[in-house]
């Protein structure tokens, strides 16, 4: 296990046994009260924490020795496909497009469906909390466009009041992507609520026919090829 996988200070064992094998909570959970986790010589309770130096065991070897190192990637997602393990009818997931050695990265945050772009996946848990989390502004860019053109009311609306949705105030940053096109438009924003750029459009009357993410925090999608993936560096 690389120094940055270990524990920097007081950290619940099932969340740092799952991120050191890429695994969910809840299975690790599963191992634990089935007695197949040993910290320290003893079988630990639900909710059990650790230390820096805990000695820490699954399955009768060391974590140490199980540990997958951290990988980040970006993935230029195409239209039509969903960010999940498990398949939804017909559609593709993301995983389709990822050789076998990511298959056990999760996307930081989602893009729906119809949504194309910039995509991360990950295993370190603490990198995508940092990038999703409210509490770490994290500004994200977006191009759309919508099916007709949008009033200048609305822009304003949307630029300096914002629009009520059922879970808050949907307030974006709208700037034209060419001169004298009002249906095309660079959307930045600093929250991730689900499927909110819709929602804040089609609460107006828009629908929004096509949304690509191009910035994702320091990320950026450049010139990265539609389902192609890329490695890239930490930097939160």
């Amino acid at each position: 296990m690389t120094d940055q996988q270990r524990p920097a200070g007081d950290i619940r064992l099932n969340k740092y046994i799952a991120s050191a094998l890429a695994i969910g909570r809840r299975q690790v959970d599963y191992l634990i009260e089935k007695g197949k986790v040993i910290v320290n010589g003893e079988v630990p309770e639900l909710g059990a924490r650790v230390q820096p130096g805990d000695h820490i065991k699954v399955n009768g070897k060391p974590l140490d020795d199980q540990a997958k190192p951290f990988l980040y990637v970006a993935l230029n997602k195409p239209a039509g496909y969903v960010c999940s393990r498990r398949q939804q009818g017909t559609t593709p997931t993301i995983y389709r497009l990822l050789p076998e050695s990511y298959r056990h990265l999760k996307p930081v945050g989602r893009l729906d469906k119809e949504s194309s772009g910039l995509l991360l996946l990950t295993n370190d848990g603490d990198f995508a909390h940092k990038l999703t989390h409210p509490s770490f502004i994290k500004h994200k860019q977006y191009e759309i466009t919508l099916r007709k053109p949008l009033e200048p009311l609305h822009r304003q609306m949307i630029n300096d009041i914002g629009i009520s949705l059922p879970d808050g105030i949907s307030k974006l940053q709208l700037e034209r992507l060419t001169e004298g096109d009002d249906k095309s438009w660079l959307v930045t924003m600093h929250e991730g609520r689900n499927r909110q750029i819709r929602r804040t459009f089609g609460s107006l009357g828009y629908d929004v026919i096509r949304l690509h993410r191009t910035m994702f925090g320091a990320y950026q999608l450049g010139d990265l090829g539609e389902g192609k993936i890329q490695l890239i560096n930490k930097i939160y």
